[in-house]
């Protein structure tokens, strides 16, 4: 395994290789990065990994200071999966100048759910995205479908700058008790953390409902919006969305629709964010 900090060697050590399977993250790296990472070696070969926690994609007042860096951990894990290549540039690497130019992400897409909840996330999350994928070129990329959204942006732009990189998506994985593994997590106080599954048992009970034939949509997220509420929680969105395109179901017949629920919610000072397909 070699680390790379410059784009110029990333660029050298990956010449001439057409099937490289690449997996962006910010590090902190657990088993759902890891599955990921085994999920890319199915489609293709080298295997390469990016650790960088991107400034571009953190609000004012967001955790980017705190936000956990555990290089040392994190080349351990990633020695023992055979990666390839990681490439870790320090921002002064990545953003050798101001990065004047940015990817927006168009409206509607865009600005719902974390998008208004986060103006500014994903202009950030796809510049830094198109800036890894041109500096990797890989075949292949893999992100998670915890964070559904952003999978689905960064498949389109993909799509729509007709770059030769498919985007796979990995599935959630989850704590024994229900959790989605995230690196924020680890900011849960213990109280916290036994009530975190809760936030997935909500969502799963919504799946539930919907699947039982009840159509009153707008009743169920509310009931969940208040249950969180009332538990100490300060939930920033409940909702029931179609897969192909995150707009509202239409009705009649929303349970013959491919569906998923998605939420995020503050829990103490963390913000957690979670989805279940339907």
């Amino acid at each position: 395994m070699k680390l790379i900090r410059s784009i110029e060697e990333l660029r050298a050590q990956l010449r001439g290789q057409n099937r490289t399977a690449f997996v962006p993250t910010m590090g902190n790296l657990h088993e759902g990065h890891l599955s990921l990472i085994r999920l890319a070696r199915q489609h293709g070969d080298p295997v390469v990994t990016s650790i960088f926690v991107n400034p571009l994609q953190f609000g004012p007042g967001e955790d980017f200071e705190r936000y956990p860096r555990t290089l040392e951990a994190d080349l351990e894990k990633l020695q023992k999966e055979n990666v390839y290549v990681v490439f870790a540039p320090t921002e002064r690497d990545l953003y050798p100048q101001a990065q004047e130019y940015r990817v927006q992400p168009p409206g509607g897409l865009g600005d719902m759910l974390e998008g208004e909840f986060r103006p500014g996330f994903f202009q950030g999350v796809c510049t830094v995205v198109m800036k890894l994928l041109l500096c990797a070129q890989p075949r292949v990329t893999v992100f998670g479908k915890k964070d559904y959204q952003q999978l689905m942006i960064v498949r389109e732009m993909c799509k729509q700058f007709a770059m030769p990189t498919d985007v796979i998506a990995g599935e959630t994985i989850r704590d024994i008790d229900g959790l989605a593994l995230s690196s924020r997590n680890r900011f849960l106080t213990p109280e916290q953390r036994v009530e975190a599954p809760t936030l997935h048992r909500l969502l799963h009970s919504v799946r539930e409902d919907i699947l039982s034939g009840r159509q009153d949509i707008q009743r169920i997220e509310r009931r969940v919006f208040s249950t969180l509420v009332d538990r100490g929680w300060k939930p920033d969105y409940i909702s029931v969305r179609k897969q192909a395109d995150l707009r509202f179901p239409t009705e009649p017949d929303v349970v013959e629709q491919k569906l998923v629920v998605l939420a995020a919610a503050r829990l103490g000072s963390t913000r957690l964010i979670d989805n279940i397909e339907i």
